[in-house]
């Protein structure tokens, strides 16, 4: 059995009896370096910890020891920081034994099932899982009870430019604007991302600017270059018959033409009546 069944498919522990709480000094406490979770939401801890003050810590965190002598959160990170607000010295902890692959995957699981992560950490933790267990991404998808397709939009999400992750792990724009720019190229993400947040785009908006970057307006241009080539021959066509008009009315001249691919020139030569007849 995997570490990743061990702990879904583990008991309570108010229903395994040979679990033993013992209260941990919080200085010897320390948290996982494998958590997932970044950004702790302060108003929740604070609120944690007035729930942990007023009715007691009702569950216990799991830890296990590490070579250094301390104690590494397995589960209960959030628990531990509200108890520090609290200033307590002592918290009640289950110690278990994992080495350090099982300590990495069980926290990045107790925090998927906690599912209050942004979506670059649960992405994150995803790829972490898959790595660790070698788990292909329906069998990941399945035994975290997500549709495969669900877990793999996750995971799409790690190819955006660390400005565009960072950006959703911030909630400057959601995820569904990230999945839009999976699209472009890196460099172009980069440079669409301030007008996304800026300008504050839908999502839609979003799709139409990607779309537009990707195929930019050739048919406008063809356009105004046709219209260009169409007004030259009018004016050209105008020059013939006013030439043909001057002659024919008895206007003595010669013209030269000069056609090239940049330019058309008409040269009109008069010549000058002799004065000292």
């Amino acid at each position: 059995m995997s570490i990743f069944d061990r702990f879904v498919d583990s008991k309570p522990v108010a229903e395994d009896d040979e679990i033993q709480v013992q209260e941990l000094p919080v200085e010897q406490i320390i948290p996982n370096t494998y958590q997932p979770r970044h950004d702790f939401n302060e108003v929740q801890i604070n609120e944690l910890a007035q729930s942990i003050q007023a009715n007691g810590l009702l569950q216990p965190i799991i830890v296990r020891q590490n070579d250094e002598q301390k104690y590494e959160i397995i589960a209960g990170e959030r628990r531990f920081r509200a108890i520090q607000r609290l200033n307590w010295t002592s918290i009640p902890a289950i110690i278990r034994e994992y080495t350090n692959q099982e300590s990495a995957a069980l926290a990045l699981i107790e925090n998927l099932q906690r599912e209050d992560l942004n979506p670059i950490e649960e992405a994150r933790a995803y790829a972490k899982l898959e790595q660790m267990e070698q788990l292909q991404q329906k069998d990941l998808a399945r035994k975290l009870g997500k549709s495969q397709s669900y877990v793999a939009n996750k995971l799409r999400l790690l190819k955006l430019a660390p400005q565009v992750q960072q950006a959703i792990s911030n909630g400057q724009i959601s995820q569904r604007h990230g999945r839009a720019l999976l699209n472009l190229n890196l460099e172009q993400q980069q440079a669409l991302l301030p007008q996304i947040i800026n300008k504050k785009l839908t999502v839609k908006a979003t799709e139409d600017l990607v779309e537009k970057t990707l195929h930019p307006q050739v048919k406008k241009q063809t356009k105004v270059r046709a219209l260009t080539s169409n007004n030259s021959k009018l004016s050209i066509n105008t020059l013939h018959d006013s030439i043909k008009l001057a002659q024919k009315n008895g206007a003595q001249f010669t013209y030269q033409e000069v056609d090239t691919d940049q330019e058309y020139k008409m040269i009109i030569t008069v010549k000058k009546e002799d004065q000292h007849g």
